[in-house]
């Protein structure tokens, strides 16, 4: 899919934005608020939907005016053209999908054009930015090489974040040297329980002799455990030993070869170079005296072939004669031809002059005016006399019809004024209408007036229940002021203190009044008045309906509202009259204009007939005709004495071809007295003749020089092939051939000798056994006695490990039946309690386990199916970022993560390379991801500034790759001017602001 056009309607800071015409490799130019990530945003946003207000994303809701959204015009490689236009609306926008065949859609549509691709799905794959680096930047050593695995398969960290959670929550839960871990202080509770466990089991003594019994039957089973784990050892590099024992044999054999032939010195391949010297001279020594012979046997011919120079320094002149003899033939049939065209000529102007039928002779009509300015004046009269008549029928049309329309409209005026009112009944109508009553006013002021009181006796009792409301609240708190006083005065009474019994009798007293005064409620005039006023002018109206007659206007009022349409539309049909008017008399103007022209023209017209001797009767109908006829009569009598003239120079140039060709044959030709024909046959194979010789004598020269230069490079080539094999005798430092093939043969089983030494060398690498353990056993000739020895000891040892087991069984139960009873009982069931709820922690633990051990197989399949192809890619681009530094990203052989392979063959972990270096295979990868895995979706590739970390070279050479992932469109966003001369110039859009230009 390919989008070639965007047009913004409102989105952030961007308004009525049209980008047209988008290439393959579009780069996006601004400086920083330009409006790049803007349109980034835009792109996202029409095809997957505007971010919600819940989400984290920028909505880039216009600040300054209601538009918001646009569309997108793209290529699809199956649907065709196609346009995306999305607008505010629901959550999301609302999306609209017009495809060029005419199918519409919304939503689904949409989806098939994308594919089912979601934004985060698009975005891990298709689309990238400085964010993917900078995590590299940030992350320990450990975590680059998961984090780049993850890019590889998802295109995102996300597999690597899950890695991290899944063993955060692990950790959380379980560590093996933690304390604080949910399962660690879990254990420890457990543990503390078994050791109070324990001081409750050491007061049977049976269950403590149990117990060390049972531990060390455990100790036993450990030790034959690990005898067991060293006889299988034994058993495993013996068998091992047994599998490799010919080869160690064979290495010891080898090496002892090698030292016994020595130190040769022997040029590489030598014996091979000197035998193909030898093939070499000898067909060069028969090809040199092939050649000898060649070059004498030419010499030869060369003497016998010699061309006639005379004759060929004058081909140029005989050959232009000769090639004058068809003419001759020509000439005779063109008179011929001439002798026809005469008669020709004479038949159609006999019948020009029947056709114009002029009383005027052949020499006045040549003098008749018949150039390019008269033909344009007769063409230009008679297309205006035309275009007058067919004037004038259209406007005797027009005037019929314009006045037929005029008596239908004043018809029409006439019957619009008879239904219309008279003026005095209209005048007594809208009288009534101003006079009258309108009972309907008066109950709607009714009702309205019932309302308000309502709405009054309403207020009224929520304001005297809110008053009793607070009197009751203050009279009990003046009770409760009340009691303190008594109990003040009682108090003074009882204790004689007579300032205390004063103040509580003098409160009492106070408070006593002021209760008193409270049980008279003032009455609220607040909504007294205005009611009763209400209620007044209530009974008024009441009264009025009761008494006034009132009459029903709306008869009336229909009457006057059907006169009030009749009136309206008679106006129009004045105004309608008024037009029509107007344009009747616009006809009439017309047809006096037509009149004056056509006078004029007329003139005209007779004036050119007089020039051109044509009757008057002729030329109002037919003067573009007679016109053309004279024209023609003029033309075939020119054509005509033109003939006349050839015919003479025919027969001035057939006699000179016949004198000249004459001449040449008597001049080279022993035969005489022949024909034109004749003659000029045998001159041509003369000149054939003489030219073949001179060719032949050309091509023998050539052929002898090519001889010669071949001889000389032969004889060359055999002196270099003798020196190389006295530089092979020199390097060998030998004397003869045949000293050089023996010495050959010795270097030769040296070299296979060293080649099986390192085959075999290469088979023991991989071996369990270790060199000196391989020497040990090179002494060791009972291998199968010893292996039989140790099955048997094995096989004894299992037997002794199975009866522990049964007697450990047995003390377990016993251990069983003891824990019944007592103290040791409750602890036993804390102690359970705890481990039961340990198991369950263990089981949320072990979700998350099996979780991460899906992931890891998930991982281990990925890694083999589908990885290879990928890795194979990103091998060709990370090769071709680096300049073949680094060639081969190698997989880690568990867990996640990559080896990059140097050209000298050193591995490398992601952390292990240079920050430069990292980021560069984050980029292969992830271009890889999207031109192997998803090779099929052809979606643009969208790039925001990812590189500015890298130099001049790393940059030029990531712009080169981008440049030749041709399937994809590429756009690429930066605000970095220094890497614009990276592009054509038609590829660059430059954003100032909001504003889009092409950068010049």
């Amino acid at each position: 899919m390919k989008i070639v056009e965007l047009q913004i309607y409102g989105y952030g800071q961007l308004e009525n934005v049209k980008i047209t015409d988008l290439s393959d490799f579009q780069v996006f130019y601004g400086e920083n608020e330009a409006g790049k990530s803007t349109i980034m945003a835009f792109i996202h946003g029409v095809l997957f939907g505007f971010p919600t207000k819940q989400q984290t994303e920028l909505r880039y809701e216009p600040k300054h005016h209601h538009k918001y959204g646009g569309k997108i015009r793209v290529f699809h490689e199956d649907y065709g053209f196609a346009v995306i236009e999305r607008v505010k609306g629901k959550a999301a926008g609302d999306v609209k999908v017009m495809i060029e065949n005419g199918r519409l859609g919304g939503e689904e549509l949409l989806k098939e054009l994308m594919e089912n691709f979601d934004k985060s799905l698009f975005q891990a794959i298709f689309s990238f930015s400085l964010h993917g680096l900078q995590n590299i930047h940030q992350m320990k050593g450990e975590e680059i090489g998961r984090f780049l695995f993850s890019a590889g398969t998802l295109g995102t960290e996300k597999l690597a974040k899950t890695e991290t959670i899944l063993q955060k929550e692990l950790d959380t839960r379980f560590k093996p040297t933690g304390k604080k871990p949910i399962l660690n202080e879990k254990l420890q509770e457990l543990h503390e329980i078994n050791a109070e466990l324990k001081k409750a089991a050491a007061k049977n003594k049976n269950y403590e002799n149990l117990a060390q019994r049972k531990e060390m039957l455990h100790q036993e089973m450990t030790v034959i455990n690990e005898l067991l784990k060293e006889l299988h050892e034994k058993v495993e590099k013996l068998t091992e030993w047994k599998r490799i024992q010919e080869i160690v044999k064979e290495e010891k054999w080898t090496k002892k070869e090698i030292s016994e032939l020595g130190e040769i010195v022997f040029p590489a391949r030598g014996i091979e170079r000197m035998e193909k010297i030898n093939q070499l001279i000898r067909p060069y020594n028969a090809q040199i005296s092939s050649i000898e012979n060649r070059i004498e046997q030419i010499k030869k011919e060369i003497n016998d072939i010699q061309p006639n120079h005379f004759l060929l320094e004058n081909e140029p002149a005989i050959l232009s004669t000769l090639d004058q003899v068809p003419l001759y033939e020509q000439f005779k049939l063109e008179s011929q031809s001439c002798e026809t065209k005469l008669l020709e000529y004479e038949e159609r102007l006999s019948a020009i002059k029947e056709r114009l039928h002029l009383p005027i002779n052949e020499e006045d009509i040549l003098l008749i005016n018949t150039n390019i300015y008269m033909k344009a004046q007769v063409e230009r009269v008679s297309r205006k006399h035309q275009k007058l008549e067919e004037a004038k029928e259209d406007l005797e049309a027009r005037f019929l019809e314009e006045k037929n329309q005029l008596q239908e409209i004043e018809k029409d005026i006439r019957l619009a004024e008879d239904v219309c009112l008279p003026k005095q009944k209209r005048s007594y109508l809208l009288e009534q209408i101003n006079q009258g009553n309108d009972k309907k006013s008066v109950e709607l002021e009714l009702k309205v007036l019932k309302d308000k009181i309502e709405f009054y006796q309403r207020a009224n009792e929520r304001g005297k229940a809110e008053k009793e409301r607070a009197v009751k609240q203050k009279r009990l708190q003046f009770l409760i002021f009340e009691l303190i006083f008594f109990s003040l005065s009682l108090y003074g009474l009882l204790s004689s203190q007579i300032a205390l019994l004063v103040l509580g009798i003098l409160g009492c007293v106070i408070i006593t009044f002021i209760l008193i005064k409270s049980f008279r409620i003032p009455t609220d005039k607040t909504f007294d008045q205005p009611l009763a006023d209400l209620i007044e002018k209530e009974k008024a109206l009441i009264q009025i309906i009761q008494s006034a007659e009132f009459r029903d206007l709306t008869h009336i009022e229909e009457q006057l509202k059907q006169d009030n349409h009749r009136l309206e539309q008679l106006q129009k049909l004045k105004m309608k009259l008024e037009q029509q008017q107007s344009q009747y008399e616009k006809v009439i103007t017309k047809f006096e204009e037509w009149e004056v022209e056509a006078a004029q023209n007329m003139e005209k017209l007779l004036s050119i007939s007089s020039e051109l001797k044509i009757p008057e009767y002729i030329a109002t109908t037919f003067l573009l005709e007679a016109f053309l006829l004279i024209e023609q009569y003029k033309t075939v009598l020119r054509e005509k004495k033109q003939i006349h003239t050839r015919q003479e120079q025919i027969k001035q140039s057939q006699g000179a071809i016949l004198d000249s060709v004459n001449e040449y044959a008597n001049r080279y030709l022993t035969d005489k007295g022949l024909d034109l024909h004749k003659s000029a046959y045998l001159l041509r194979n003369k000149l054939k003749e003489e030219h073949e010789n001179r060719i032949k004598c050309k091509e023998r020269l050539a052929k002898l020089a090519e001889l010669e230069s071949e001889l000389q490079i032969k004889k060359q080539e055999v002196e270099r092939f003798h020196q190389e094999s006295t530089k092979l005798l020199n390097e060998a430092k030998l004397e003869s051939e045949q000293k050089f093939y023996e010495v050959g043969e010795k270097a030769e089983k040296k070299e296979k000798l060293l080649e099986r030494f390192e085959t075999v060398r290469s088979q023991l690498h991989y071996s369990l056994l270790s060199e000196q353990e391989r020497e040990s056993y090179l002494h060791v000739h009972n291998g199968d006695e010893l292996l039989n020895e140790y099955n048997h000891q094995e096989q004894d040892l299992h037997a002794k490990l199975k009866k522990h087991h049964e007697e450990l069984a047995s003390i377990k139960y016993e251990i069983q039946i003891l824990e019944e009873g007592g103290l040791y009982s409750d602890i036993l069931h804390h102690y359970k309690q705890k481990k039961f709820e340990l198991e369950e922690e263990a089981k949320n633990w072990s979700v998350y386990c099996l979780a991460q051990d899906i992931l890891v197989s998930t991982i281990e399949k990925y890694k083999n199916i589908h990885l290879p192809r990928m890795l194979s890619k990103a091998e060709e681009y990370l090769a071709f970022l680096t300049n073949g530094s680094y060639q081969k990203i190698h997989l880690q052989k568990s867990g996640t993560g990559f080896l990059v392979e140097r050209k000298d063959h050193t591995l490398f972990e992601a952390n292990e390379l240079s920050q430069a270096t990292t980021e560069q295979l984050y980029v292969a990868i992830r271009l890889a991801l999207a031109t192997t895995l998803y090779e099929k979706y052809q979606f643009p590739i969208i790039i925001d500034d990812s590189f500015v970390n890298f130099d001049a070279g790393r940059t030029e050479k990531v712009i080169k790759l981008l440049k030749q992932l041709n399937r994809n469109q590429i756009f690429f966003f930066t605000c970095h001017r220094h890497l614009l001369h990276h592009f054509k110039k038609e590829n660059i859009l430059s954003l100032e602001k909001g504003a889009v230009q092409i950068t010049s």
